[in-house]
């Protein structure tokens, strides 16, 4: 099969574009593989290119190269086809629905597979006839807002399958969105196994990764570490990653930490990568968010061979932690709790090796191999049925596209009305 993954931008860091790379470069031992980035701001990917697999990119936003698209008149213009309601918004433009349009009308490829919300309408509206279209959900349908809900509900229906990454979103899909005749699968993110020897569990050191975000939580994790080195001051945290532009939960880490009086203690550590030798100096992972799509870290950590003590929260640690098993789940937002689980394990050296071998080997069933396999059985599928279809199938496009027409110029003049109802509220005039 001819596969094409179309990415927000393949040049940065983040939990999509790992997935992502790390599918694509199982698939690409059976398949032609491409990556598709719509924006590209430096030379290389940051995070590697994955073998057998082609990388090309839409708008080239380096200001040297010969391709800079970054002062053309429509990249100051707001896009059309990408959905206001995605968080990315404001990055694209009608430069961007030109540029992803005419990719996905003429792509050469068996299946086209978004990887978030806005790309997934530009597949849905846009994709030529005959590829099967599929949508990856790497959030979850309760992080969206209503606005982008409700229009993912109609323009969905022109795709053939959207996946999720957790057996709970994808429920919420099924049970929320009706969406006739499209297939909903939940296949979890996959996590390769490191190159470097596991935890030995003799490090004295809890370690967390993950945006500095509040909804990581990270300042429960400082507050719960207070009581564990009040009990055991020969462990330590590191907490890996950087923040958003502002530094501002940075910043405010900084001061919990210094007020608490744990300079000594908790160590902000930037980012790193690869993580891998940095999660195997540790012992025990710790995840403390408000909400998880995934929980890509808690993988990362099972795989190098620690147990995770984690906030059961939604969607994702209760679907990859087995309670008292292979790690520990406790109630979202209780610092006690976690300082609790995290001296049952610190205190226990038998419990905590033996914890952290049952993570590494359940971890296993995260491997690149085994979640491509999946994927490739659903396309496999999607495209036997789209050709068994034949023109029963291209009917039934073309009445999709026409309702989908008719909501989005709906839509449009909704959003023209308010626009207008803003600016007679701000000058009190429709001039």
């Amino acid at each position: 099969m001819r596969i094409s993954f179309l990415l927000h931008n393949t040049y940065g860091i983040g939990g999509t574009i790992r997935t992502t790379f790390n599918l694509a470069e199982a698939l690409a031992e059976r398949h032609d593989v491409e990556l598709v980035s719509v924006f590209r701001h430096r030379d290389e990917p940051l995070m590697g290119r994955p073998a057998g697999v082609t990388i090309r990119s839409l708008v080239d936003l380096r200001k040297r190269s010969p391709d800079f698209a970054g002062d053309l008149p429509d990249h100051r213009r707001p896009a059309r086809i990408f959905p206001r309601g995605d968080g990315r918004y404001g990055q694209y433009s009608r430069l961007t629905d030109d540029r992803i349009g005419a990719h996905l009308r003429t792509v050469d490829a068996d299946v086209v597979v978004g990887t978030r919300p806005g790309l997934n309408v530009h597949i849905a509206r846009q994709t030529r006839r005959g590829p099967v279209r599929i949508a990856q959900e790497h959030l979850t349908l309760d992080g969206h807002r209503h606005r982008l809900s409700s229009e993912l509900g109609f323009r969905y229906r022109l795709l053939d399958a959207v996946t999720t990454v957790t057996e709970a979103d994808a429920r919420a899909y099924r049970t929320r969105l009706r969406l006739p005749g499209v297939r909903i699968e939940a296949v979890p993110n996959s996590v390769p196994k490191p190159d470097i020897a596991p935890a030995d569990g003799s490090g004295k050191v809890v370690v967390a990764a993950g945006r500095l975000t509040r909804v990581k939580r990270y300042d429960l994790l400082v507050e719960a570490f207070a009581k564990v080195v009040a009990a055991r001051p020969d462990w330590s945290l590191r907490i890996y990653g950087s923040g958003d532009r502002t530094g501002n939960e940075r910043g405010a880490l900084t001061e919990l930490i210094a007020d608490r009086q744990l300079e000594k203690h908790v160590y902000l550590m930037g980012n790193a990568h690869p993580l891998e030798p940095e999660w195997v100096k540790g012992s025990i992972a710790a995840v403390t968010s408000d909400k998880e799509s995934f929980g890509m870290t808690i993988v990362e950590a099972m795989r190098c061979g620690l147990p995770t003590v984690a906030t059961d929260c939604p969607h994702g640690p209760g679907e990859i932690i087995k309670d008292g098993v292979d790690g520990r789940l406790v109630p979202v937002g209780d610092a006690d709790a976690v300082a609790d689980a995290l001296l049952e394990l610190i205190e226990d050296d038998d419990l905590r090796r033996r914890t952290g071998a049952a993570a590494l080997t359940a971890s296993a069933r995260f491997d690149p191999a085994r979640i491509a396999a999946r994927h490739e059985a659903l396309f496999t599928e999607l495209v036997e049925r789209a050709a068994a279809d034949g023109p029963r199938g291209r009917v039934r496009d073309l009445a999709l596209r026409c309702r989908g027409t008719a909501h989005g110029s709906a839509y449009a003049a909704r959003d023209l009305a308010a626009a207008v109802a803003r600016r007679v509220r701000a000058t009190g005039s429709r001039r």
